[in-house]
């Protein structure tokens, strides 16, 4: 097993904060950090040789990587600054007629539903939610669910891989099929899961996956991206038009001088951006396959089970049985959510207190540089802020 003291010290981490948010942004290795600002500083000391030179090489050496830790082919996956991004340009350029219907869980990251609202109000759709078995133990739940959700003026169907409230996750591949053989197209957003669990995206079956590298991952913050399936090429229209809307190239999907294809530089490229997160992208997935994947995703479920009893006077929100590193539980009736997060950080914890329509949350986030310490510490400070929180 690897020595987790050694790789904890081998992260960007104020020492004087417990971070038990991973979930929301993840801190950088100091490898990725190295890398990330030696490309900048290329950048700065001479833009055109880097931009001109060096950028195009880097930029498929990254998309290559992480094309093959998602076992996807390059010539399918767009970078994008994340995942709001990379759901909205599939948001904004899909074509369907109107009369019909977008579908989605009750449980959606709020930006993403306003994303689908406005998507909705262009096409002439409806925006419609399904209620989720969210304490389940059982995936088919999740999947009959859905399916008693989806009719015939079902024209998308959209969910989160991993749920952000509560970290369960949803059984993927499944949901994919069943939309799949009713002619729904389906989009995940899959924020969390690239390093929060083992991931093949093309086995999901998704028409356009999108995820976030900059969470579990722990690549550079503004490391997203977006994978368009087989049938789906012509159904991406670019936010920018730039350099790579016209083309003379035969072939759409061979790689280019550019760093990317003529297809994807037209979805890609919005003129002169810095895209050095991006070209760090291998060294974040070095960095964790030195220590190995396997060993790191045990480690994490590891803390998480630890967590479990030692917050288990709050109704745990998260199944175990669907869960992985994310852990929420129902905060008392009455918890100012306000107040909570100041005693929190007033502690130097670095915490998520989400508030849901229906109750309010409390989620903890175990990579493999949390230690279980921090989770006792936490758990004795947490009752005496929760009572001071009340209303």
């Amino acid at each position: 097993m690897p020595d987790w003291a050694a790789a904890r010290a081998a992260m960007m981490l104020d020492p004087t904060v417990t971070n038990l948010n991973t979930g929301s942004f993840g801190p950088l290795p100091r490898v990725v950090r190295d890398r990330v600002t030696e490309l900048r500083d290329h950048l700065a000391a001479e833009p055109m040789d880097f931009l001109l030179r060096r950028q195009p090489a880097e930029l498929w050496r990254a998309r290559q990587r992480l094309s093959d830790y998602l076992h996807i082919s390059p010539t399918r996956l767009v970078f994008a600054t994340n995942v709001s991004a990379a759901v909205n340009l599939v948001a904004a350029s899909l074509k369907l007629p109107a009369g019909g219907e977008i579908l989605m869980t009750d449980h959606e990251y709020g930006a993403m539903v306003w994303c689908w609202e406005r998507a909705a109000r262009r096409l002439g759709l409806t925006l419609r939610t399904f209620p989720l078995p969210t304490n389940t133990e059982n995936p088919a739940e999740i999947v009959e669910a859905a399916m008693r959700a989806m009719t015939h003026r079902t024209r998308v169907l959209f969910f989160s891989h991993v749920l952000s409230p509560t970290g369960l996750i949803l059984p993927a591949k499944e949901l994919c099929a069943e939309a799949r053989c009713r002619g729904i197209l389906s989009v995940i957003d899959g924020a969390h899961a690239p390093a929060f669990m083992p991931l093949n995206v093309k086995d999901v079956g998704a028409d356009f996956y999108a995820a976030n590298a900059h969470k579990w991952l722990l690549a550079p913050t503004g490391t997203g991206f977006l994978y368009f399936g087989p049938g789906m090429e012509d159904r991406l229209e670019p936010f920018h038009i730039s350099w790579g809307w016209h083309t003379t190239a035969k072939y759409l999907d061979e790689p280019d001088e550019f760093g990317s294809t003529p297809r994807i530089r037209r979805l890609e490229f919005e003129g002169t951006r810095d895209c050095c997160p991006w070209m760090s992208v291998p060294e974040a997935i070095d960095f964790q396959a030195a220590l190995g994947p396997e060993a790191i995703h045990q480690r994490m479920r590891e803390l998480a089970s630890i967590a479990r009893p030692l917050f288990g006077w709050l109704s745990l929100a998260t199944p175990q049985a669907l869960s992985g590193a994310l852990t929420a539980f129902e905060l008392p009736s009455g918890t100012d959510p306000v107040k909570l997060r100041k005693a929190l950080w007033d502690a130097r914890t670095e915490i998520n207190v989400i508030e849901r329509p229906d109750r309010l949350l409390f989620r903890i986030s175990t990579h493999f540089y949390n230690t279980e310490v921090e989770l006792r510490r936490l758990a004795d400070l947490l009752p005496g802020m929760i009572e001071r929180s009340l209303a």
